[in-house]
This record gives C-alpha cells, structure tokens and sequence, in this order.
C-alpha cells in the first residue's frame, strides 16, 4: 500500500494569507495537487508576505485520494476557522451529499471574511452553503446539468474557465483550476508574480475566465494558424486601431468568417480579447515602470485615463493608480487578510 504522509509541503513564510484545502475520502488528486503546487511550495523569491498553505481533514478515519493513496492532512477541520482563502479541490460526485458540518464551516469562514473558491465538482460542495444561490457559477461541462437541477437558484454557466462573484470563485474542471489558482495570485499579487508562478508550471501566463471550456467544433489547423498570427500582431501593436475588417483581412477572411472562427479558437469576441490584452499590459507597465498613467492608457491603446479606468474597474475593480500604489516595483506585501 502506497502512502503519502505529508502530500501538503506547507510554506515557510509566516505573514501571507493561509490557504487551507479540504481533504475528504476520495480526495481528487489532479485538483488538489493544482492547489499545493501554487500554494504549497516554498518560493523564496516572493518574500515572507506569500501564502501561507495547509490542508484540513474535514472527514473521519482513513482518508484515501483517487488512485488508492493514502493521505494524512496537515490539520482537522478547525483549520477552516483561521483560513483566510479555502479552496474545495473537486468533491466525490455530483450526487454524493456534502456533509452539513462541512457546509456550516464555509458559510462560518465566509462569514467572517474568508474567499472560497472551488474546482471542478468542488462547485457543488459551495452549492450546500447556499452562498452561490443568485450568483454566476463555473464547474466542469459535465457536471453543469447536474448541478443546475441540484440547485436552480444558482446561474451556472457552463461555457467558461472560471467565474469570480465577489469573494466567491469557482472554475471548470481540472485544468481549468490552474488558471483560477493563477488569477488569485495575480489578484492578490499582481501580474509579475502570477507570470513568475506560470513560468514554474510551464503555463501561459493568463487565459482570462471567461474564455471558453472546449471548441464544439473543430478549428481548421491553417486557419488557427492564421489566427495565431493576427493574435501575435494584436498583441505587438495594442496601441493600433485593430477593427474587425483589418483583422479578417490580415488572415484573408471575411469579416462573418473570422469573427466566428475567432470565437471559437478564443471563446471570445474580438473586442473583449483586446481588452483583456490592453488591460494585462497595463497591468504590466503599472507594476515595472515609472511611466504616467496617461503615457501607459496611450501605449496600450486605451487613448485615455478615462477609457483604462473605466476597463480597469471593469476588470480588476480598481483604479489604475491604485493598482499601481499595491503592486508597484516594490517588494512584495500580502494582500489584506480576513483575521
């Protein structure tokens, strides 16, 4: 019998936010190990404010991962009361209950200003709080019907990576939670760190929540490619008046042509990927550089600070210069923590 008695490596730093993982018989491996990877290990180079990470055995006896291991939690369920984020790393099914006590926790943590966040099926274990009830939801496409009949009060959306509704967050399935793990760095430490993080996981650095799951129908290889190269263009000059005629003529297609095939290699209308894009450099030049904010709304292609503070609110919640005040060129603090 093979056993992991710590499968958590729990971080040295002592200042960050504390990340606990619920453990539970049946443990989804792939998705808890996306939570330990990103919080879990030790990283040096972001400072004493990084997180702070454990896992909570939140069920009795033995407790067994997919594949038969078994795994021995840092902590009991009582590590749920100090935790400023909890992540549900997937749950046993989408027709197994979840326990109330488990449920009168994270309704306790969010309470008391705890994020929770979910991956995959783990939606379905915020579903019993009742929290996401009138709220946007993400689980994975298989489970959507599913978890629309369990709970009809919650807007499940089915057709994007992951949805943040204020401080509740949930993701599609599997690897679809890397990229909601990456948006929470990238929320609480801005662009660089989640980049640096990426870099370790050999990730793309962002791919923004509401791009899509999977392509119902298959994408041409020549014509991706071709896309593939006016993404690029886009990206090396955002401050161009990119229309969608100029778009579907640098790939020879007709507009009607490109803006449907480029919605389903992106999941995403033109416009809004050239936003998310202006926005992520923005991001960008606020935290590596000492350009003005006007400087920086030109560069990107915004043409004014009204227009990137109206797509940064939009977006992020904050002002330009308030992004910059956190996350500018200055060594790494923690984000503010529910205790």
């Amino acid at each position: 019998m093979t056993t992991i008695d710590k499968i958590t490596p729990i971080a040295e730093a002592t200042h960050g936010p504390l990340v606990v993982a619920p453990i539970y018989d049946g443990l989804c491996t792939f998705e808890f190990s996306i939570v330990a990877e990103v919080f879990g290990l030790a990283r040096p180079e972001m400072g004493p404010a990084w997180y702070r990470f454990a896992s909570a055995a939140v069920e009795p006896g033995m407790l067994r991962a997919h594949g038969g291991l078994r795994v021995t939690a840092d902590g009991q369920a009582d590590l749920l009361e100090r935790a400023d984020l909890i992540v549900m790393a997937g749950w046993k099914g989408a027709h197994v209950p979840v326990p109330e006590q488990l449920a009168r926790r994270l309704r306790l943590a969010w309470e008391r200003g705890a994020r929770l966040a979910s991956i995959c099926s783990g939606a379905f274990v915020l579903a019993a709080t009742g929290l996401l009830d009138g709220r946007r939801a993400a689980t994975h496409w298989r489970y959507a019907d599913a978890l629309r009949q369990r709970h009809p009060a919650i807007e499940v959306d089915a057709g994007v990576l992951y949805v943040q509704e204020d401080r509740i967050l949930t993701s599609a399935g599997s690897a679809a939670g890397i990229d909601l793990m990456l948006h929470l760095v990238r929320t609480d430490f801005g662009v660089e760190a989640a980049n640096s993080v990426a870099r370790r996981l050999v990730m793309p650095p962002h791919r923004n929540g509401g791009q899509a799951q999977f392509i119902e129908r298959p994408v041409q290889a020549d014509r991706l490619h071709r896309l593939s190269d006016v993404l690029e263009q886009m990206r090396a000059d955002l401050q161009d008046d990119w229309t969608v005629d100029r778009m579907a003529r640098s790939v020879l297609m007709s507009p009607r042509t490109f803006l449907r095939r480029f919605i389903e290699a992106t999941g995403v209308s033109p416009g809004q990927w050239l936003i998310a894009e202006r926005v992520a450099e923005a991001q960008r030049l606020l935290e590596s550089s000492a350009m003005s904010i006007e400087d920086i709304a030109a560069r990107v292609g915004f043409g004014s600070v009204q227009v990137l503070r109206h797509h940064f609110h939009v977006k992020l919640g904050l002002a330009p210069r308030d992004y910059r005040g956190m996350f500018g060129a200055a060594p790494l603090t923690a984000p503010r923590v529910s205790r």
